[in-house]
Protein backbone atom coordinates (compact mmCIF):
# COMPACT_ATOMS: atom_id res chain seq x y z
CA UNK A 1 0.00 0.00 0.00
CA UNK A 2 1.31 3.53 -1.18
CA UNK A 3 0.54 7.35 0.53
CA UNK A 4 0.70 10.41 -1.48
CA UNK A 5 3.47 8.11 -3.24
CA UNK A 6 5.35 6.82 -0.04
CA UNK A 7 5.29 3.16 0.27
CA UNK A 8 4.51 1.56 3.31
CA UNK A 9 5.75 -2.14 2.66
CA UNK A 10 4.49 -5.05 5.40
CA UNK A 11 7.41 -5.97 7.33
CA UNK A 12 7.17 -9.13 9.08
CA UNK A 13 10.14 -9.85 11.83
CA UNK A 14 11.15 -12.77 13.67
CA UNK A 15 11.22 -11.54 17.30
CA UNK A 16 13.20 -13.30 19.85
CA UNK A 17 12.26 -14.56 23.40
CA UNK A 18 13.88 -11.78 24.85
CA UNK A 19 11.99 -8.88 22.77
CA UNK A 20 8.40 -10.87 23.37
CA UNK A 21 9.51 -10.34 27.25
CA UNK A 22 10.17 -6.87 26.48
CA UNK A 23 7.55 -6.09 24.25
CA UNK A 24 5.33 -7.59 27.54
CA UNK A 25 6.82 -5.37 29.99
CA UNK A 26 6.22 -2.67 28.00
CA UNK A 27 2.21 -3.41 27.52
CA UNK A 28 2.23 -3.92 31.19
CA UNK A 29 4.29 -0.65 31.91
CA UNK A 30 0.94 0.87 29.38
CA UNK A 31 -1.78 -0.37 31.10
CA UNK A 32 -0.21 0.19 35.10
CA UNK A 33 0.11 4.12 33.88
CA UNK A 34 -3.23 3.87 32.15
CA UNK A 35 -4.61 2.94 35.44
CA UNK A 36 -2.50 5.54 37.18
CA UNK A 37 -4.05 8.37 35.26
CA UNK A 38 -7.82 6.11 36.03
CA UNK A 39 -7.23 6.34 39.53
CA UNK A 40 -6.21 10.10 39.93
CA UNK A 41 -8.63 11.54 37.75
CA UNK A 42 -11.75 9.48 39.68
CA UNK A 43 -9.91 11.70 42.92
CA UNK A 44 -9.61 14.80 41.06
CA UNK A 45 -6.07 15.43 41.43
CA UNK A 46 -6.42 17.83 38.85
CA UNK A 47 -2.81 18.56 38.68
CA UNK A 48 0.67 19.25 36.54
CA UNK A 49 1.42 15.82 37.48
CA UNK A 50 -1.49 13.92 36.42
CA UNK A 51 -1.18 16.09 33.18
CA UNK A 52 2.18 14.35 32.62
CA UNK A 53 1.10 11.12 33.12
CA UNK A 54 -0.99 11.70 29.99
CA UNK A 55 1.57 13.36 28.17
CA UNK A 56 3.94 10.26 28.45
CA UNK A 57 0.71 8.10 27.53
CA UNK A 58 -0.65 10.03 24.81
CA UNK A 59 3.28 9.81 23.36
CA UNK A 60 2.65 6.22 23.25
CA UNK A 61 -0.77 6.03 21.81
CA UNK A 62 -2.43 9.59 20.73
CA UNK A 63 -5.34 7.69 19.20
CA UNK A 64 -6.80 7.26 22.74
CA UNK A 65 -8.98 10.15 22.25
CA UNK A 66 -10.51 9.24 26.25
CA UNK A 67 -6.95 10.85 28.15
CA UNK A 68 -7.41 13.96 25.48
CA UNK A 69 -10.34 14.40 26.91
CA UNK A 70 -9.09 13.78 30.41
CA UNK A 71 -5.97 16.42 29.70
CA UNK A 72 -8.90 18.88 29.21
CA UNK A 73 -10.50 18.21 32.41
CA UNK A 74 -7.62 18.64 34.33
CA UNK A 75 -6.79 21.98 32.34
CA UNK A 76 -10.52 23.39 32.92
CA UNK A 77 -11.19 22.50 36.50
CA UNK A 78 -7.83 22.83 37.58
CA UNK A 79 -5.03 23.83 35.75
CA UNK A 80 -6.82 26.69 34.07
CA UNK A 81 -8.37 27.56 37.52
CA UNK A 82 -5.57 28.26 39.44
CA UNK A 83 -3.60 31.54 39.99
CA UNK A 84 0.04 32.23 39.83
CA UNK A 85 0.29 31.79 43.62
CA UNK A 86 -0.83 27.32 42.78
CA UNK A 87 -4.19 28.56 44.41
CA UNK A 88 -6.39 25.48 44.68
CA UNK A 89 -8.84 24.65 41.88
CA UNK A 90 -12.35 25.67 41.89
CA UNK A 91 -15.06 23.28 42.11
CA UNK A 92 -16.61 21.71 38.63
CA UNK A 93 -19.69 23.61 37.52
CA UNK A 94 -22.76 21.52 35.91
CA UNK A 95 -23.26 23.76 32.78
CA UNK A 96 -22.48 22.00 29.63
CA UNK A 97 -21.85 23.69 26.36
CA UNK A 98 -22.75 21.48 23.27
CA UNK A 99 -19.63 22.49 21.33
CA UNK A 100 -17.88 21.71 24.17
CA UNK A 101 -18.58 18.22 23.84
CA UNK A 102 -15.82 16.24 22.29
CA UNK A 103 -16.80 13.43 19.28
CA UNK A 104 -16.47 9.66 20.33
CA UNK A 105 -14.38 7.42 17.87
CA UNK A 106 -15.92 4.32 16.54
CA UNK A 107 -12.50 2.54 16.92
CA UNK A 108 -12.22 1.11 20.24
CA UNK A 109 -9.86 1.81 22.92
CA UNK A 110 -7.73 -0.96 23.40
CA UNK A 111 -8.36 -0.10 27.64
CA UNK A 112 -11.04 -1.19 29.98
CA UNK A 113 -14.04 0.88 29.86
CA UNK A 114 -15.27 -0.55 33.65
CA UNK A 115 -13.61 1.98 35.26
CA UNK A 116 -13.83 5.52 33.36
CA UNK A 117 -16.02 7.94 34.83
CA UNK A 118 -19.70 8.29 33.51
CA UNK A 119 -18.46 11.80 31.80
CA UNK A 120 -15.39 10.84 30.42
CA UNK A 121 -16.60 11.64 26.59
CA UNK A 122 -18.09 14.54 27.63
CA UNK A 123 -16.13 17.89 28.67
CA UNK A 124 -17.70 20.68 30.75
CA UNK A 125 -16.85 24.18 30.82
CA UNK A 126 -17.06 26.05 34.24
CA UNK A 127 -17.80 29.98 33.51
CA UNK A 128 -15.35 31.43 32.62
CA UNK A 129 -15.24 33.72 35.32
CA UNK A 130 -14.44 30.48 37.52
CA UNK A 131 -11.67 29.35 35.19
CA UNK A 132 -9.87 32.49 33.79
CA UNK A 133 -6.34 31.96 35.87
CA UNK A 134 -4.28 34.93 35.72
CA UNK A 135 -2.57 35.49 31.65
CA UNK A 136 0.60 34.76 32.20
CA UNK A 137 -0.06 30.98 34.14
CA UNK A 138 -2.71 30.50 30.95
CA UNK A 139 -1.01 31.31 28.39
CA UNK A 140 2.03 29.41 29.74
CA UNK A 141 0.00 26.42 29.87
CA UNK A 142 -1.62 26.96 26.26
CA UNK A 143 1.77 27.54 24.92
CA UNK A 144 3.49 24.37 26.42
CA UNK A 145 0.43 22.08 25.39
CA UNK A 146 1.08 23.19 21.69
CA UNK A 147 4.84 22.68 22.26
CA UNK A 148 3.87 18.97 23.44
CA UNK A 149 1.72 18.73 20.48
CA UNK A 150 3.82 19.23 17.74
CA UNK A 151 6.74 16.43 17.60
CA UNK A 152 3.69 14.13 17.99
CA UNK A 153 1.44 15.58 15.32
CA UNK A 154 5.07 15.18 12.95
CA UNK A 155 4.85 11.56 13.70
CA UNK A 156 1.42 10.98 13.29
CA UNK A 157 -0.17 13.35 10.79
CA UNK A 158 -3.30 12.24 10.21
CA UNK A 159 -4.32 11.21 13.81
CA UNK A 160 -7.83 13.80 14.31
CA UNK A 161 -7.98 13.67 17.80
CA UNK A 162 -4.42 15.82 17.47
CA UNK A 163 -5.82 18.14 15.03
CA UNK A 164 -8.96 18.21 17.56
CA UNK A 165 -7.29 18.87 20.93
CA UNK A 166 -4.78 21.29 18.96
CA UNK A 167 -8.18 23.34 17.74
CA UNK A 168 -9.22 23.63 21.52
CA UNK A 169 -6.47 24.76 23.02
CA UNK A 170 -6.21 27.57 20.59
CA UNK A 171 -10.28 28.23 21.21
CA UNK A 172 -9.57 28.06 24.81
CA UNK A 173 -7.19 31.32 23.93
CA UNK A 174 -9.52 33.13 22.54
CA UNK A 175 -11.84 33.12 25.19
CA UNK A 176 -9.45 32.45 27.97
CA UNK A 177 -6.59 35.78 26.99
CA UNK A 178 -6.19 39.20 25.61
CA UNK A 179 -7.50 39.18 21.61
CA UNK A 180 -4.06 40.24 20.59
CA UNK A 181 -2.56 37.29 22.84
CA UNK A 182 -4.38 34.99 21.17
CA UNK A 183 -3.95 36.47 17.49
CA UNK A 184 -0.02 35.93 18.39
CA UNK A 185 -0.53 32.31 18.73
CA UNK A 186 -3.35 31.65 15.70
CA UNK A 187 0.07 33.69 13.78
CA UNK A 188 2.26 31.21 14.60
CA UNK A 189 -0.49 28.54 13.31
CA UNK A 190 -0.33 29.53 10.00
CA UNK A 191 3.78 29.13 9.98
CA UNK A 192 3.72 26.03 11.57
CA UNK A 193 0.92 24.44 8.98
CA UNK A 194 2.81 26.36 6.40
CA UNK A 195 6.15 23.58 7.31
CA UNK A 196 4.10 20.49 7.97
CA UNK A 197 2.39 21.03 4.39
CA UNK A 198 5.96 21.61 3.27
CA UNK A 199 6.58 18.47 4.54
CA UNK A 200 3.50 16.58 3.11
CA UNK A 201 1.89 19.44 0.76
CA UNK A 202 -1.42 16.34 0.39
CA UNK A 203 -2.43 16.19 4.27
CA UNK A 204 -5.66 16.94 3.57
CA UNK A 205 -5.51 17.52 7.67
CA UNK A 206 -3.23 20.28 6.91
CA UNK A 207 -5.10 21.96 4.48
CA UNK A 208 -8.32 21.76 6.61
CA UNK A 209 -7.13 22.92 9.57
CA UNK A 210 -5.33 25.96 6.97
CA UNK A 211 -8.32 26.75 6.17
CA UNK A 212 -9.62 26.76 10.03
CA UNK A 213 -6.67 29.31 11.15
CA UNK A 214 -7.04 31.58 8.40
CA UNK A 215 -11.03 31.92 9.10
CA UNK A 216 -9.83 32.74 12.81
CA UNK A 217 -7.25 35.09 11.90
CA UNK A 218 -9.87 37.41 9.57
CA UNK A 219 -12.58 37.10 12.33
CA UNK A 220 -13.70 40.30 13.92
CA UNK A 221 -12.51 38.51 17.36
CA UNK A 222 -9.16 38.44 16.32
CA UNK A 223 -9.60 42.02 14.45
CA UNK A 224 -8.75 40.56 11.76
CA UNK A 225 -8.76 41.25 7.82
CA UNK A 226 -9.73 39.61 4.57
CA UNK A 227 -6.50 36.95 3.70
CA UNK A 228 -8.03 36.13 0.10
CA UNK A 229 -5.64 37.67 -1.84
CA UNK A 230 -2.80 36.10 0.47
CA UNK A 231 -4.17 32.70 0.25
CA UNK A 232 -4.42 32.44 -3.43
CA UNK A 233 -1.18 33.53 -4.19
CA UNK A 234 -0.35 30.27 -1.60
CA UNK A 235 -2.22 28.19 -3.72
CA UNK A 236 -0.30 29.39 -6.51
CA UNK A 237 2.87 28.69 -4.74
CA UNK A 238 1.76 25.02 -3.98
CA UNK A 239 1.08 24.54 -7.40
CA UNK A 240 4.24 25.46 -9.01
CA UNK A 241 6.12 23.29 -6.68
CA UNK A 242 7.14 19.45 -6.45
CA UNK A 243 4.11 17.98 -7.99
CA UNK A 244 1.93 20.53 -7.06
CA UNK A 245 0.12 20.32 -10.22
CA UNK A 246 -1.24 16.67 -8.57
CA UNK A 247 -2.26 18.62 -5.67
CA UNK A 248 -5.89 18.08 -5.03
CA UNK A 249 -6.32 20.22 -2.21
CA UNK A 250 -4.12 23.06 -3.54
CA UNK A 251 -6.76 23.44 -6.96
CA UNK A 252 -9.95 22.65 -4.30
CA UNK A 253 -8.77 25.52 -2.32
CA UNK A 254 -7.82 27.71 -5.34
CA UNK A 255 -11.65 26.84 -6.38
CA UNK A 256 -12.91 27.88 -3.74
CA UNK A 257 -11.27 31.70 -2.95
CA UNK A 258 -11.89 32.65 -6.36
CA UNK A 259 -15.61 34.31 -6.26
CA UNK A 260 -14.71 36.28 -3.27
CA UNK A 261 -11.06 37.03 -4.27
CA UNK A 262 -12.88 38.56 -7.16
CA UNK A 263 -15.56 40.09 -5.31
CA UNK A 264 -12.68 41.84 -3.04
CA UNK A 265 -10.55 43.68 -6.56
CA UNK A 266 -14.19 44.80 -7.52
CA UNK A 267 -12.95 43.34 -11.20
CA UNK A 268 -15.02 44.36 -13.44
CA UNK A 269 -16.00 41.99 -16.65
CA UNK A 270 -12.85 42.31 -18.62
CA UNK A 271 -10.88 41.99 -15.04
CA UNK A 272 -12.91 38.96 -14.77
CA UNK A 273 -12.32 37.42 -18.81
CA UNK A 274 -8.78 38.29 -18.36
CA UNK A 275 -8.64 36.20 -14.73
CA UNK A 276 -10.59 33.13 -16.70
CA UNK A 277 -8.02 33.73 -19.36
CA UNK A 278 -5.38 33.25 -17.04
CA UNK A 279 -6.67 30.63 -15.20
CA UNK A 280 -7.51 28.25 -18.44
CA UNK A 281 -3.75 28.91 -19.58
CA UNK A 282 -2.28 27.88 -15.74
CA UNK A 283 -4.12 24.54 -16.19
CA UNK A 284 -3.54 23.27 -19.72
CA UNK A 285 0.19 24.16 -19.18
CA UNK A 286 -0.44 21.96 -16.31
CA UNK A 287 -1.72 18.98 -18.65
CA UNK A 288 0.97 19.36 -21.31
CA UNK A 289 3.59 19.32 -18.43
CA UNK A 290 5.25 15.46 -18.44
CA UNK A 291 2.39 12.98 -17.48
CA UNK A 292 -0.04 15.39 -15.98
CA UNK A 293 -2.83 14.81 -19.13
CA UNK A 294 -3.37 11.69 -16.88
CA UNK A 295 -4.05 13.77 -13.42
CA UNK A 296 -7.13 13.62 -12.40
CA UNK A 297 -6.64 16.57 -10.29
CA UNK A 298 -6.24 18.80 -12.99
CA UNK A 299 -8.94 17.31 -14.82
CA UNK A 300 -11.19 18.24 -11.88
CA UNK A 301 -9.67 21.79 -11.97
CA UNK A 302 -10.16 22.35 -15.87
CA UNK A 303 -13.98 20.95 -15.17
CA UNK A 304 -14.89 23.81 -12.83
CA UNK A 305 -13.34 26.13 -15.04
CA UNK A 306 -15.46 24.65 -17.75
CA UNK A 307 -18.98 25.02 -15.61
CA UNK A 308 -18.37 29.02 -15.77
CA UNK A 309 -19.21 28.19 -19.65
CA UNK A 310 -21.98 25.37 -19.03
CA UNK A 311 -23.71 25.54 -15.96
CA UNK A 312 -26.23 27.80 -14.45
CA UNK A 313 -24.61 27.90 -10.98
CA UNK A 314 -20.90 27.59 -11.93
CA UNK A 315 -21.54 30.66 -14.34
CA UNK A 316 -21.97 32.80 -11.53
CA UNK A 317 -18.60 31.94 -10.10
CA UNK A 318 -15.99 34.17 -12.35
CA UNK A 319 -17.99 35.46 -15.12
CA UNK A 320 -21.52 36.53 -14.20
CA UNK A 321 -22.24 38.83 -16.62
CA UNK A 322 -20.72 36.63 -19.56
CA UNK A 323 -23.41 36.52 -22.79
CA UNK A 324 -24.29 33.17 -24.70
CA UNK A 325 -21.70 34.06 -27.12
CA UNK A 326 -18.58 34.83 -25.40
CA UNK A 327 -19.76 31.58 -23.61
CA UNK A 328 -19.96 29.49 -27.18
CA UNK A 329 -16.87 31.52 -27.88
CA UNK A 330 -14.90 30.34 -25.24
CA UNK A 331 -16.05 26.66 -25.35
CA UNK A 332 -15.44 26.19 -28.86
CA UNK A 333 -11.58 27.40 -28.41
CA UNK A 334 -11.36 24.80 -25.68
CA UNK A 335 -12.83 22.18 -27.58
CA UNK A 336 -10.25 22.84 -29.95
CA UNK A 337 -7.84 22.92 -27.05
CA UNK A 338 -8.37 19.51 -26.03
CA UNK A 339 -8.03 18.11 -29.92
CA UNK A 340 -4.68 19.61 -29.77
CA UNK A 341 -3.82 17.72 -26.34
CA UNK A 342 -4.62 14.70 -28.09
CA UNK A 343 -1.84 14.76 -30.07
CA UNK A 344 0.34 12.49 -27.78
CA UNK A 345 -1.92 11.49 -25.60
CA UNK A 346 -3.78 9.31 -27.40
CA UNK A 347 -4.34 6.58 -24.19
CA UNK A 348 -5.58 9.64 -22.25
CA UNK A 349 -9.23 8.81 -21.10
CA UNK A 350 -9.96 11.98 -19.42
CA UNK A 351 -9.46 13.99 -23.20
CA UNK A 352 -12.23 11.70 -24.92
CA UNK A 353 -14.61 12.10 -21.64
CA UNK A 354 -14.13 16.21 -21.91
CA UNK A 355 -14.23 16.21 -25.50
CA UNK A 356 -17.83 14.01 -25.82
CA UNK A 357 -18.86 15.72 -22.62
CA UNK A 358 -17.91 19.81 -23.88
CA UNK A 359 -19.17 18.96 -27.81
CA UNK A 360 -23.00 17.81 -26.08
CA UNK A 361 -22.56 20.85 -24.01
CA UNK A 362 -22.00 23.09 -27.29
CA UNK A 363 -24.65 21.83 -29.30
CA UNK A 364 -27.17 22.06 -26.17
CA UNK A 365 -26.38 25.94 -25.89
CA UNK A 366 -26.69 26.56 -29.30
CA UNK A 367 -30.38 24.74 -29.03
CA UNK A 368 -29.17 21.99 -32.49
CA UNK A 369 -28.54 18.49 -33.06
CA UNK A 370 -24.95 17.37 -33.38
CA UNK A 371 -23.41 18.18 -36.64
CA UNK A 372 -22.55 15.09 -39.10
CA UNK A 373 -18.66 15.89 -38.01
CA UNK A 374 -19.65 16.34 -34.19
CA UNK A 375 -21.24 12.85 -34.68
CA UNK A 376 -18.21 11.01 -36.21
CA UNK A 377 -16.25 11.97 -34.17
CA UNK A 378 -18.37 11.58 -30.12
CA UNK A 379 -19.02 7.90 -32.03
CA UNK A 380 -14.73 7.62 -32.40
CA UNK A 381 -13.67 8.87 -28.95
CA UNK A 382 -16.36 6.63 -27.20
CA UNK A 383 -14.96 3.67 -28.63
CA UNK A 384 -11.80 5.15 -27.60
CA UNK A 385 -13.21 5.48 -24.03
CA UNK A 386 -14.66 1.82 -23.96
CA UNK A 387 -11.17 0.40 -24.37
CA UNK A 388 -9.29 2.75 -22.29
CA UNK A 389 -11.92 2.16 -19.36
CA UNK A 390 -13.56 -0.74 -19.12
CA UNK A 391 -13.97 -0.75 -15.67
CA UNK A 392 -16.34 2.16 -16.06
CA UNK A 393 -18.67 0.48 -18.75
CA UNK A 394 -22.15 1.65 -17.32
CA UNK A 395 -20.74 5.02 -17.89
CA UNK A 396 -20.44 4.73 -21.20
CA UNK A 397 -23.37 2.87 -21.93
CA UNK A 398 -25.37 5.69 -20.08
CA UNK A 399 -23.55 8.09 -22.16
CA UNK A 400 -24.46 6.29 -25.45
CA UNK A 401 -27.67 6.58 -24.73
CA UNK A 402 -27.28 10.63 -24.32
CA UNK A 403 -25.54 10.19 -27.78
CA UNK A 404 -28.52 8.67 -28.73
CA UNK A 405 -30.40 11.21 -28.08
CA UNK A 406 -29.01 13.62 -30.68
CA UNK A 407 -29.12 11.02 -33.35
CA UNK A 408 -25.99 9.90 -33.91
CA UNK A 409 -25.96 6.76 -36.00
CA UNK A 410 -24.19 3.32 -35.28
CA UNK A 411 -23.84 3.98 -32.19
Amino acid sequence: MASHGVARPAISVVRTDEQLHEEQQRIQEYRDLEELIRAKIAEEQYTVEVLDLTSKLLKENPEYYTIWNVRRRLLIYGLFSKSSDSSSPSKASQNTSPTDTTQTSSIPSSASTSTIPADSNTIQHDPISQTRGKTGTTLDLISADLEFLFPIMMKFPKCYWLWNYRLWLLHQANERLDWQIARGLWTRELVLVGKMLVKDSRNFHGWGYRRTVVAQLESQKLHGSSMVESEFEYTTKVIHGDKGLSNFSAWHRRSKLIPKLLEERQADDPTRRQFLDDEFDLIIAAMYTDSYPYAQSAWFYYQFLMTTLTDPVGHATITPNFTSEERIEFLVRQLEVLKDMLDGAEDCKWIYDALIEYTLCLSRMEERQLQIDEKDDCSQWLTELRKLDTLRSGRWVDLELDLRGNNIPGV
